[in-house]
């Protein structure tokens, strides 16, 4: 969820083409969260973020309770099974030995899709069948890139994505098809990325461009940001769960190898105008350009 300085765990430049499609990739149950040694950290940021805005990184409608409950003892045995250095079960309370928490999981007063959020580095967001879509019932979202739960909740996934270009024209059908068709054993990954003048998680709107960034320093002044996303149906209560596990890394230490760098160019001069507006890149493209040029050598 927080920057790094490291090296980005993902490069998702697609060969250097820009191509709006859904991109997604088998995902073997047992990699379904992630967790770093930034545990710690991370969800110290998010229990943060709960304490002084819950109302804007959480909300559920009431159909979501079923399917947070489903999600939430999923989450748990998940977490037990192939977590099991960080997590265990002691009688009814799950431990983390990161943080030091004990979360009773037979009396919380926390809705389940709230403790979920807290487990995990991970955002999650609930959808419901609604028609031939999917409408959003429930979320936990600290991580989010410029857009505000509480202006999406309740909506199909169509509306939700009306700011994307092309989305409607291009994948809404196929987004549709294939939320009907998602099988419980069969959840997938997928990943999405952006450049960013601000390393903070939690951008709900954009504001104005950072001055200052040039051809010379766009390596310190810009971020790469990535999200790894998962999609699986619940079983029990046919919900689709939809993960959203965030990276943030310095442009600089993201794009350390020429051969990095002259693929996001490419990805970069093959997007429309109006995806590069809509990423937010356009205000400073022709500098960053400049930069991954002299990086490329």
């Amino acid at each position: 969820m927080s920057s790094r300085e490291k090296p980005a765990p993902y490069l998702p430049f697609d060969g250097g083409r820009f191509r709006l499609m859904m991109g997604l990739m088998p995902l073997a149950p047992a990699e379904w969260i992630e967790r770093d040694a930034h545990l710690a950290a991370d969800l110290a940021a998010k229990r943060h973020l709960l304490e002084t805005r819950h109302a804007e990184v959480f909300a559920a409608l009431p159909e979501a309770a079923d399917p947070a409950g489903e999600l939430l003892a999923l989450l748990v045995e998940h977490l037990l099974r192939h977590h099991a250095a960080v997590f265990t079960r002691e009688g009814a309370a799950l431990a983390n030995a990161a943080t030091g928490e004990r979360w009773d999981l037979a009396r919380s007063d926390l809705h389940p899709l709230d403790l979920a959020g807290r487990l995990v580095q991970e955002d999650f967001c609930l959808l419901l069948p609604e028609g031939e879509s999917y409408r959003l019932v429930g979320a936990t979202l600290c991580s989010p890139a410029r857009w505000r739960l509480a202006e999406k909740l309740g909506r199909p996934l169509g509306p939700i994505h009306d700011p994307v270009p092309g989305y409607a024209a291009k994948l809404g059908r196929p987004v549709d098809r294939f939320f009907a068709a998602l099988a419980p054993e069969r959840p997938v990954w997928r990943l999405n990325w952006g450049i960013a003048d601000d390393p903070a998680p939690f951008q709900p709107e954009a504001g104005p461009a950072a001055p200052g960034v040039t051809a010379e320093n766009a390596g310190e002044r810009l971020w790469l940001r990535v999200e790894r996303q998962t999609l699986r149906r619940l079983p029990a209560t046919g919900a689709v769960v939809f993960t959203i596990r965030t990276h943030i890394t310095r442009l600089g230490a993201a794009i350390a190898a020429p051969a990095g760098a002259a693929e996001l160019a490419a990805a970069i001069r093959d997007m429309p105008e109006e995806t590069r507006r809509y990423k937010r890149i356009a205000p400073v493209a022709e500098r960053l350009l400049a930069w991954l040029d002299t990086r490329a050598g």
